[in-house]
């Protein structure tokens, strides 16, 4: 296959806004989500208020650290592509029950605020380069 060199310069560009967006993402999903499982895991004050608020029990405090820290440990490692995935849906199912919660709990518009959160972790997972995915069995490199 042929390529015009200004073609090349074009998918290299496209390659490199692809990476800046993915990292983009993934860091500010990862801080998020990583600040907010250290507050769990710590029994912060300010945490434990807002779980108590949501009505959730303190001990949910250590389960969800917990699983936002390894959420975060997976999604920033090399390789895995596996459990990435996992950690992908583990996040999503997190901060969508966040807004759920806070929905329910009566918060009006402070709801959406994880959307945002959310809204990240979609184009880290569409923007992720090749070797953080999941192979397809039946799929062929060219």
């Amino acid at each position: 296959m042929i390529l015009l060199p200004g073609l090349m310069g074009m998918k290299l560009k496209m390659t490199r806004g692809r990476s800046i967006a993915y990292w983009t993402a993934t860091i500010f999903v990862s801080c998020v989500m990583g600040i907010s499982g250290s507050l769990a895991i710590s029994h912060a004050a300010p945490f434990m208020k807002a779980l108590a608020h949501l009505g959730y029990p303190p001990y949910f405090s250590n389960i969800l650290g917990i699983a936002k820290i390894a959420g975060v440990i997976v999604l920033l490692a090399p390789g895995m592509p596996r459990l990435k995935e996992w950690a992908y849906v583990g996040c999503a199912i997190t901060i969508l029950s966040a807004c759920y919660s806070h929905y329910s709990s009566g918060d009006g518009l402070l709801a959406l605020e994880p959307l945002v959160t959310f809204g990240a972790l979609l184009v880290s997972y569409a923007y992720r380069p090749a070797n953080r995915r999941l192979r397809m069995a039946g799929a062929q490199s060219a």
